[in-house]
């Protein structure tokens, strides 16, 4: 059954990265493909354990598609005030490196702040908004996700698996000052290579043409959605610190307030032009794609942790390096870019307890480095990461073209923060 499941999962995966060549959508070939290894899974095993399993992993999954639908209306919504305009009016230089290194350092502290998912989804909308040109929209957007994913593993709240490592008790707030300089390191070592290649790029940005919906709000309107907007999406950390409640919960909420607000400052204005200002014209903007790719690829990796192939997976690593807590992280980085980094933390989560002393201590290396290495290793391709895939579907980014393009810069830069890490113990 295992290598019939990973056969499977391996082909929906070519498949995937071949999107482009075969011209079927991502998100039907990881829908087929997460359907399907459940269904040889429940072949092999009980059908209770396996209705058991899944809703399991129902909880988790549905706790990332509402939390990513909730954020996409959310900043579709801003976008179809052009409260966006707020910031990209203030970032007036075309020099392409310039513009590299303003977008990668916002998104790397936003991503500490709101999560690599949230700031991920958020660059996308704004990238539209600076630059025409698709080829360099696309390259913006993969330096974006390396910037990310970087800025999210050193907060306790910037990534999914080190909200798991601060809850479960293996590290606290000791996190930001142990992993922020590697994760610094990862982001600059490949912006200081793009650097000398788009050495005097000029970006041309995008027209805003006559008739764009700027037409159709005042300052007043524009100005209160994107600082509604803004401090909705800052909410959702704090309501998840405070509340302890799940992170989709406060997005929820916030998306609740801004559909409340809208319906109300619009409520004088015809039906037509009223539609494409609140939360029901934004939902009809929204790749719903992107939702179902998530949806399948999460399912897909969900089969594979039901078995028991990712934890036997995670022994092997222990077997094989010799316990070796620096290559195991890293090689865990590496396998975070194929599989979901979620499960791969969890499995080293139950393999290795808290002890009172060392480095499996709370705090200690191992857990430190394995956030570093987990949050940061999904950049090496664009299907690795909760903020890669998000951003994939928003701006169809090809499979393909990342690895041409962007993975040599994650992998260096993944790398460089690695040895960093290390040389800071």
């Amino acid at each position: 059954m295992e290598i019939l499941l990973i056969t499977v999962f391996s082909l929906g995966y070519l498949l995937i990265a071949f999107e482009h060549n075969i011209r079927i959508d991502k998100a039907a070939i990881a829908l087929i493909t997460g359907v399907l290894t459940w269904t040889i899974f429940v072949f092999y095993s009980d059908h209770h354990f396996i209705d058991e399993e899944l809703a399991h992993h129902l909880v988790d999954i549905g706790e990332i598609v509402f939390f990513l639908l909730g954020a996409m209306t959310i900043v579709e919504l801003v976008d179809s005030h052009q409260g966006f305009r707020i910031i990209t009016d203030k970032i007036t230089t075309k020099n392409a490196v310039k513009l590299l290194w303003i977008l990668s350092i916002l998104t790397f502290f936003f991503s500490a702040v709101l999560d690599n998912l949230t700031t991920a989804i958020v660059m996308a909308a704004l990238l539209g908004k600076i630059i025409k040109d698709r080829q360099q929209l696309l390259f913006f957007a993969g330096i974006m996700i390396l910037s990310a994913n970087a800025g999210g593993a050193w907060s306790p709240i910037g990534d999914i698996t080190t909200i798991m490592l601060w809850v479960g008790g293996q590290i606290t707030l000791n996190i930001v000052q142990a992993i922020i300089i590697p994760s610094l390191v990862c982001m600059i070592v490949p912006l200081v290579y793009v650097s000398f290649k788009y050495r005097g790029v000029v970006i041309e940005r995008p027209a805003i043409k006559s008739g764009d919906k700027a037409n159709e709000v005042i300052p007043y309107e524009r100005n209160l959605l994107f600082i509604l907007g803004v401090l909705g999406l800052l909410f959702v950390p704090v309501f998840k610190t405070v509340t302890h409640l799940p992170p989709y919960l406060g997005m929820l909420l916030s998306l609740g307030v801004l559909w409340t607000v809208t319906e109300i400052i619009h409520r004088n204005k015809d039906k037509k032009q009223k539609h494409s200002l609140t939360v029901v014209g934004a939902l009809s903007k929204i790749e719903a794609s992107t939702i179902f790719f998530f949806l399948g690829i999460l399912l897909a990796v969900g089969s594979l942790q039901s078995t028991g192939i990712l934890n036997s997976l995670a022994n092997i690593l222990d077997d094989v390096f010799n316990g070796n807590l620096y290559i195991i992280n890293i090689f865990i980085g590496f396998l975070s870019a194929i599989l979901d980094n979620v499960p791969l933390v969890a499995g080293a989560m139950g393999m290795y307890e808290i002890k009172a002393t060392g480095d499996f201590a709370v705090d200690g290396v191992f857990w430190e480095f394995l956030a570093y290495c987990a949050g940061t290793g999904g950049s090496l391709l664009v299907i690795g990461s909760a903020a890669g895939v998000a951003v994939m579907g928003i701006l169809r980014i090809n499979f393909i073209w990342y690895i041409k393009n962007i993975s040599f810069l994650a992998l260096i830069g993944y790398l460089s923060g690695a040895v960093t890490f290390i040389l800071m113990q």
